[in-house]
């Protein structure tokens, strides 16, 4: 790794919070905020973990054995029980938890009382299997309420999940059960995208086939009549829960109990299974949700990722639930069966939190600003952005279309994190195309590869110098592919991310340390390249690579989707060039350009450009399996 990293992208904007925006804040004073969790890491933490119900309490909040992490010693708790009981024991029992809308426009309401009931039931009948703390489920379900109600009943009883998202192959799901040697597999017989059926059950025999752990498979039936079941192995989820009782004790479990083992895709070789567990994560998830989106009592909240991703489990599922929030889950896509399917929603619910990524906001971009335009959006208080850094043109467009007023809370965080790292808060002025700050208790620098801070507007590595509760854990069976987050930077976890910081000490992420491109002895974060370009007024996405050059080491190379309405033409083709050069300067200006239909994308919206660079270069693409398309 070379250090310097060359920043390019000049953003001058600043969107100051509305005084209402500012007056509602849980913090009104970042920096005193912040400066106070910072002095004192671990009162903060303990303070924040002190608002959750504990069964037994901690001697010591944090035990630091670098790289190696233990959050709140000895203390016993259980995330479900945080989730549910805590609400369901006071008024918040009648209160709605989850509104779940399904493709086909189907609706199906759980208040905390009835979610309770729900997940007691299922983890009555793990249970009943044998299933005992530390056992391994696989839950491979699309996004129906079945899927939340699931993870939460292996969290009650100790059990630990491993979500797999439903549109992944039979060998990819196979390899994650055999990884995890799953005693149960949890699925649906179908799953709709689009319109389109998928057989989802047929997958999951492929896998089952070759993974001899697996002891049973419950199927969640959607279609009439029912798919055909083999017993014994293969169980009804209806029939396997409707025995069941509707009560069922937490176990108290030790804070650093296993909760969960989310497989990410290694950008080479097999998944990595990420480890959290119920204390930390419980805590990271909470105080975040709470004061990123800065959840109110009469919040509806709507995150349109899938729990198969990590946003799924930390900002649909455990944060918001952990809050007492009201959780709007909807399955489909965007753009299905028309543009203006989350908008509907956003109207016909009343949406006051709405939580999206980058990938969709330049999708809906696509389409134009009529579809925003033909719903009532005035319930909408708090937006916000994950998966890859928004550019600043998605950033002004999702703003003004939502009305000019509401901020875009644009988070920085990955699997391993947990929860949410460097993010603005309500009261926060707002840069377009910046994560701003650190959150409170994270100490978030830029350094070089020896580990130096580096001074501001210069381009270095994403570091956090500080362990944090919500932390990964291990890496499930390869505590050595842990340990390399903490030590390719002496004393730090490094994420893999170029970032600057600017002389607001606001982060501006630049795109991954991998793909960094080296032309003529500059090195270029993608993501500016492909923001300048998405700038244009005829470009939806783009995406650059790096490709060997003989003088210049490398030449940029940009894969570009145009909006509706616009050609493929020597002319635009050009005039993408010259608008390069005048945003950033003559040394990003890709030297090829191809016009494409789609860009290969992870199933969480992110854009693979290693896929890329290896299709175009005629390598071996590697590891795939998180691929959409």
């Amino acid at each position: 790794m070379d250090e310097k990293i060359d920043t390019l992208l000049k953003e001058g904007r600043v969107i100051q919070p509305t005084a209402r925006t500012k007056a509602a804040a849980h913090i009104q004073d970042y920096d005193q905020a912040y400066k106070a969790s910072i002095a004192d890491p671990e009162a903060f933490w303990g303070g924040v973990a002190k608002e959750l119900d504990w069964f037994s309490p901690w001697s010591k909040v944090l035990d630091w054995n670098y790289p190696w992490a233990k959050w709140f010693v000895g203390a016993t708790c259980n995330i479900a029980y945080n989730c549910l009981d805590r609400h369901a024991n006071t008024w918040r029992r009648n209160k709605v938890a989850i509104i779940w809308v399904g493709e086909n426009g189907e609706e199906r309401i759980f208040t905390y009382g009835e979610l309770l009931r729900q997940v007691n039931r299922c983890a009555n009948a793990l249970k009943a299997l044998g299933l005992q703390k530390g056992d391994r489920v696989t839950i491979y379900l699309p996004k129906i309420p079945e899927q939340v109600v699931a993870m939460l009943a292996c969290a009650r009883i100790g059990a630990i999940h491993s979500v797999v998202y439903s549109g992944f192959s039979a060998p990819a799901l196979a390899s994650r059960i055999q990884d995890a040697e799953a005693r149960v597999v949890i699925t649906a017989d179908v799953g709709y995208d689009r319109g389109k059926t998928i057989n989802l059950k047929g997958v999951v025999d492929d896998a089952v086939r070759t993974s001899p752990s697996v002891e049973k498979v419950v199927v969640v039936r959607r279609e009439s009549p029912g798919v055909a079941l083999a017993a014994p192995k293969e169980i009804d989820w209806v029939e396997w829960l409707q025995t069941q009782s509707a009560v069922c004790q937490a176990e108290a479990l030790d804070a650093e109990t296993p909760l969960y083992i989310l497989y990410t895709s290694g950008t080479t070789g097999k998944p990595k299974g990420v480890v959290h567990v119920h204390g930390g994560y419980m805590v990271g998830t909470y105080i975040t949700t709470k004061y990123v989106f800065d959840l109110k009592e009469e919040d509806v909240y709507f995150c349109v990722a899938d729990p198969g991703w990590v946003t799924g489990h930390s900002y649909i599922v455990y944060g918001p639930l952990l809050n007492g929030a009201t959780i709007l889950m909807a399955e489909g896509k965007p753009d299905y069966p028309n543009p203006g399917r989350w908008w509907d929603l956003i109207a016909r619910y009343g949406v006051s939190i709405f939580y999206t990524t980058p990938t969709a906001v330049r999708l809906l971009m696509k389409y134009g600003e009529d579809w925003p335009r033909k719903y009532d959006l005035s319930t909408l208080r708090i937006l916000g952005s994950v998966g890859e850094p928004i550019n600043p043109e998605a950033w002004e467009w999702f703003y003004r279309v939502t009305g000019s007023d509401k901020p875009i809370m644009d988070t920085w965080w990955q699997t391993e994190t947990g929860s949410i790292l460097v993010t603005p808060l309500p009261s926060v002025p707002l840069k377009p195309g910046s994560a701003t700050r650190p959150f409170l208790g994270i100490e978030a620098d830029v350094v070089d590869k020896e580990g130096n801070s580096l001074p501001n507007n210069a381009g270095g590595f994403a570091v956090i110098k500080k362990p944090w509760p919500s932390m990964m854990r291990t890496i499930y069976k390869d505590p050595d592919r842990y340990k390399v987050y903490w030590s390719t930077i002496p004393n730090c976890y490094t994420a893999g991310d170029v970032c600057r910081k600017d002389n607001d000490g606001y982060m501006w992420f630049m795109g991954r340390a991998d793909d960094v491109i080296k032309v003529a002895g500059n090195r270029i974060g993608t993501a500016e390249v492909e923001s300048a370009l998405v700038s244009h007024e005829a470009v939806a996405e783009a995406a650059v690579i790096g490709k060997p050059h003989r003088t210049a080491g490398e030449a940029i190379k940009a894969f570009v989707i145009l909006k509706q309405g616009y050609q493929d033409s020597k002319e635009l083709v050009q005039s993408l060039k010259d608008h390069v050069l005048k945003e950033l300067g003559k040394i990003a200006v890709p030297q090829e350009i191809d016009i494409v239909p789609s860009l290969p994308k992870t199933r969480s919206g992110k854009i693979m450009r290693r896929v890329l660079k290896a299709k175009e270069l005629g390598q071996d693409v590697g590891d795939i399996s998180t691929i959409e398309d």
